[in-house]
């Protein structure tokens, strides 16, 4: 099936054409049918930022993510989960699964992504969740409408690895959720850190519990041992790290990477943070030293593909390391608000040649959809760029052909190349430090309830010899459900 659907997916793709993109949309989706509560969620909500604090804290005062897990993880092992955190691929010979990456936020822009999921996923064995399964503090009381209930007919089951915010909670909603653990009991946290930091909730089981009915068929049942774990098949390992809340990785957690990847297995690496984003290079550090990506580029350990979420868009470099590529990917897209990728300088991290980057939403409709959702708030008019204009803009920035020709000629002009600077794509005058603050700051704390939303999810195929990476979209647009685009696809050798 997804073959079928991948090569009618060229074809209306945002690389191919505006509607493909989700500008030109005809029809609204099915998704908003699916939403049982109708407001939307913003981060430009006080309340919402109290809420995600420990960020902030964990960063001046010290993460204790660390210790934390730690506590979980012995807790698991206590009640007898396999010390190496093994799951059973519940697939047999060629399967093939979905990877959604800072899913949670309940509203239209999770939705959206849904009936494109569903379809593309019909067949697949299980879905991975990469980084952020609930927003804003991974609150166990609201997995029934960002979770249970979202993917309620999605008939496999579906595993995780936690993010940032899924750790506000210290991790509490997302170990009841996916690994049926019980609370940790209480240990007192003195000084500054402690009197601030925010405590866990304390979940309702009654209402979690008519939550998990909505996934209550066995097939949908998954068992998880562990906040990392290592999903076995005969072709291929795909290991989840936690990441935890300042993208460190603790010593026993350390030491079972290695262990787990010195099986001769190829692998897929699933990360809470992406280890390249935005030509830059961010690996997760590991706590006795080194980086992760020194696990992930050592030959022996065969892997492919390293994926990660916390970044809400998709990037794909194709890196060389010695006589072989490693496929680095971020998944972002499946829920969340969306980062921009017109900010993406000309990409060059790592030898990788900006041709053969790829990401989504184009530079170009990223550029244009922020342009014209300011143009609106702030009543400027002059801020608008049209999708050709935007692309145009971007390939004379990036010093590239536009990835989706224009419809005629376009003549850039002084105003848009302010538009454009406004908007972190276009450099300020004299280097000043300008560029970027607007969107870091402002743009991207925005959300929308309207398509085209440039939402995104993989599909993964697996074989004895080979691996097929692809990314769909999701735009919110009724076609776009029935048909997802296809945005992205690469095909990786596992002999």
């Amino acid at each position: 099936m997804v073959d079928v659907a991948a090569e009618r997916g060229k074809q209306l793709s945002s690389r191919t054409s505006e509607e493909g993109a989700g500008w030109t949309c005809a029809q609204i989706g099915t998704f908003a049918q699916l939403r049982p509560d109708k407001r939307g969620f913003s981060w430009l909500n006080l309340r919402t930022l109290w809420r995600s604090r420990n960020e902030v804290l964990a960063g001046l005062f010290g993460d204790p993510s660390g210790e934390v897990r730690a506590r979980w993880v012995a807790a698991q092992k206590a009640r007898g989960a396999d010390p190496d955190f093994r799951v059973k691929a519940p697939a047999g010979g060629d399967f093939s699964f979905l990877v959604l990456g800072d899913t949670g936020e309940g509203d239209a822009s999770q939705y959206a992504v849904v009936p494109g999921m569903l379809r593309i996923g019909e067949d697949t064995s299980f879905a991975v969740i990469a980084s952020d399964v609930i927003y804003p503090t991974g609150s166990g009381n609201e997995y029934g409408d960002k979770f249970f209930r979202p993917y309620k007919d999605y008939d496999a089951p579906i595993y995780a690895v936690p993010g940032n915010h899924d750790w506000y909670d210290g991790l509490g909603g997302f170990m009841r959720v996916f690994c049926d653990a019980a609370p940790l009991k209480p240990k007192p946290d003195r000084g500054l850190r402690g009197l601030l930091w925010r405590k866990p909730e304390t979940i309702d089981e009654t209402r979690l519990a008519e939550a998990r009915s909505l996934r209550g068929k066995p097939s949908q049942q998954a068992e998880q041992p562990g906040p990392y774990w290592v999903i076995e098949s005969d072709a291929l390992l795909i290991v989840g790290v936690d990441t935890g809340i300042r993208n460190v990785i603790d010593r026993e957690q350390t030491a079972w990477l290695r262990r787990v990847s010195r099986d001769p297995r190829p692998k897929i690496l699933v990360t809470g943070k992406p280890i390249y984003t935005a030509n830059a290079y961010k690996p997760s550090a590991l706590e006795d030293g080194g980086t992760i990506d020194d696990i992930v580029r050592d030959p022996a350990h065969r892997y492919v593909a390293a994926i990660g979420g916390d970044v809400h868009n998709y990037q794909r470099y194709p890196v060389k390391v010695g006589d072989r590529v490693i496929q680095y990917v971020v998944t972002g897209g499946a829920g969340a608000f969306m980062h921009a990728t017109h900010t993406i300088r000309r990409v060059d991290v790592a030898g990788v040649h900006e041709d053969d980057f790829r990401c989504y939403p184009l530079r170009g409709d990223s550029l244009s959809f922020y342009s014209q959702m300011y143009a609106r708030r702030l009543r400027m008019k002059w801020l608008r760029l049209t999708p050709d204009e935007a692309a145009c803009i971007m390939a004379e920035q990036i010093g590239n052909q536009p990835v989706r020709s224009p419809s005629g000629p376009v003549p850039l002009t002084r105003r848009m190349r302010w538009a454009a600077r406004l908007l972190g794509s276009w450099p300020w005058p004299l280097r000043l430090p300008v560029d970027r603050v607007f969107h870091r700051y402002l743009s991207e704390l925005s959300d929308w309830d309207t398509p085209p939303f440039f939402k995104q999810f993989l599909h993964v195929a697996v074989t004895s010899q080979e691996l097929t990476l692809r990314c769909f979209a999701a735009t919110g647009c009724l076609a776009q459900e029935l048909q997802p685009p296809l945005e992205d696809e690469v095909r990786i050798s596992l002999a």
